[in-house]
């Protein structure tokens, strides 16, 4: 197994320059790309950062930036091993994308250890800024506390006041789970139960037998990626929205969407910091996007090109890519691009914005291709994401 390891270490390095020199910024995406959330994040989540890397210019005070990538597959063990690599014998100054809340969370520890910047997009659990935050560790795109505000606290409000929770068995999934669940129940509705399953399981029917029996009006797919489709799947070979149940996708993207196709997702109601066709400048992202890799992007890809746009926003402010100047920048600085506009960076690292509740079209309401989603309402930013003094993060005083 070490030796595994080791090669899968020795084989991560994926160069979109020449070898920096100890004055440029080296910047690295780790995620899954060949896992279960290959398509949510995966290889176009570094297409994305490196469209903004191209879009900065492609230096930063005076060098050239330097862009790795490793596919963490969902393990902590490996994730840490890459970036301990990076950090101590590549020469890399920021790691961002970080997928699957367990890899982020112990790579948020080790950044916080050797005084290196994270800016996590994949993953979802709101710990990252809550008891886990750290002061070089940033949180963008969304996070499990606004999933849980957009999705679970629409379907409360139109009468999905009894659910039931699949839930993927780690981090994220149980945060998932824990957040919409209060809102649920802050909102005056019932949790009947949930079921733990693990993670990249391919038969669900089980479970979905044990969240068909509850009577649920809502059952809550606390899972992502391939978990999610295969979930919806086979959902509908039992019939269970036929016979009246409604399906919350809960960590549903664009990428799954396109995935499933319309007959399958139609109806879905989701939440997501993006989407493509939202407005100008949506568009002009992801028709550049598009133009790459023959798909528009979700808000993970997105939200990869945006926080790595902001960091080298941030160390050309601070005149240097120190970790305490570029750090403190990053939370002084507004977000505004294709991505976000008027975002701000909290004191606990989150980057607060407005996100988006959709429904997902029908067949015959889509015009074009990619046309999946009808927006149903804005989630305000300082709504879907708690003010830094109650995110319970133990640097805000």
């Amino acid at each position: 197994m070490k030796s595994g390891l080791l090669a899968a270490v020795a084989a991560v390095g994926l160069l979109l320059a020449a070898p920096a020199s100890a004055q440029g910024v080296k910047i690295g995406i780790l995620n899954d790309q060949s896992g279960v959330y290959a398509d949510y994040g995966g290889k176009w989540s570094f297409e994305a950062a490196k469209m903004a890397i191209e879009d900065f210019g492609g230096e930063v005070l005076g060098h050239k930036i330097e862009i790795v990538s490793a596919d963490h597959q969902n393990k902590p063990d490996l994730g840490v091993a890459i970036a301990r690599r990076w950090y101590e014998v590549e020469g890399v100054d920021m790691i961002t994308e970080l997928t699957t809340s367990s890899v982020a969370l112990a790579i948020h520890d080790l950044s916080r250890q050797m005084k290196k910047i994270d800016i996590v997009v994949g993953a979802a659990t709101s710990r990252l800024t809550g008891d886990a935050c750290q002061p070089y560790g940033f949180h963008w795109a969304y996070d499990t506390h606004a999933l849980a505000y957009g999705t679970g606290g629409a379907l409360v409000e139109s009468g999905g006041d009894s659910w039931f929770f699949m839930t993927a068995d780690y981090a994220f999934g149980h945060a998932l789970e824990k957040d919409t669940g209060d809102f649920v129940k802050a909102k005056g509705g019932k949790v009947l139960g949930a079921v733990r399953i693990p993670l990249n399981s391919s038969d669900f029917s089980s479970f979905l037998l044990q969240a068909q029996s509850s009577k649920a009006k809502i059952i809550g797919l606390a899972n992502a990626g391939l978990d999610t489709t295969n979930s919806i799947k086979q959902a509908a070979e039992f019939g269970i929205v036929k016979s009246g149940q409604k399906l919350a996708g809960l960590l549903l993207t664009l990428a799954e969407v396109h995935g499933l196709g319309l007959n399958a997702a139609q109806g879905l109601v989701l939440t997501e910091g993006y989407y493509w066709d939202r407005d100008a400048k949506s568009r002009n992202l992801a028709e550049r996007f598009f133009k790459r890799t023959g798909r528009m992007p979700n808000m993970i890809q997105a939200g990869t090109y945006s926080a790595t746009l902001q960091y080298l926003k941030a160390v050309k402010a601070a005149g240097t890519k120190d970790t305490e100047a570029a750090a403190k920048k990053l939370k002084e600085l507004p977000v505004d691009d294709d991505f976000a506009q008027g975002g701000k960076v909290l004191e606990n690292g989150r980057m607060v914005h407005d996100l988006y509740l959709f429904e997902v079209k029908k067949p015959s309401e889509s015009k074009k291709p990619w046309d999946y989603y009808k927006q149903l309402a804005v989630v305000p930013g300082d709504k879907a994401f708690p003010a830094a003094k109650d995110s319970g993060c133990p640097l805000v005083k």
